[in-house]
């Protein structure tokens, strides 16, 4: 299936819940609303024509001052029919949460984590949701275009 086609399809399935879409240099993504995500992803992983089985990667990204502030994007890809698809979710600054998709592919966890760790963003229903890269104790997410760009402050203990 070519990859404006599966936009096609999950349109068709949840005709509701597509609230965008785009392509650049033959990528192509939609723009989902976030109730909808572990069962969109569920669909794409296992209907026959699309057969998303791969989940390449969970990520954020921070486009403050904007609103809504936050996009979470899913990459895709079939093994069988070697295509690839991005879902985005929209999220406020508010609220930055989005259910989990761990129930759909194992390996979410980990990349739920780590977006969590990094960004902030919580995923609802999650089994572990606790930083994966950084401190237990570590404050702030990295990676939100407000972190202090020298990072927080650091105590130089000189080596005995």
């Amino acid at each position: 299936m070519e990859p404006d086609k599966l936009i096609e399809a999950i349109k068709a399935k949840f005709p509701d819940e597509v609230v965008g879409e785009g392509s650049h240099v033959g990528q192509y993504w939609a723009v989902i609303k976030r109730d909808k995500v572990a069962e969109i992803c569920r669909f794409l992983k296992e209907d026959p024509d699309t057969k998303m089985d791969y989940l390449i990667d969970i990520t954020a990204v921070d486009y403050q001052p904007r609103t809504p502030r936050f996009e979470v994007v899913y990459i895709m890809h079939s093994m069988k029919h070697v295509h690839r698809v991005r879902l985005k979710v929209l999220l406020s600054e508010d609220d930055p949460v989005v259910p989990s998709v761990t129930g759909v592919w194992r390996t979410a966890d980990w990349l739920e984590r780590e977006t969590y760790d990094l960004m902030g963003i919580k995923f609802d229903g999650h089994p572990d949701l606790c930083r994966i890269l950084l401190p237990d104790d570590w404050e702030g997410h990295p990676l939100r275009k407000d972190y202090p760009i020298e990072g927080p402050e650091w105590k130089f203990v000189p080596l005995p």
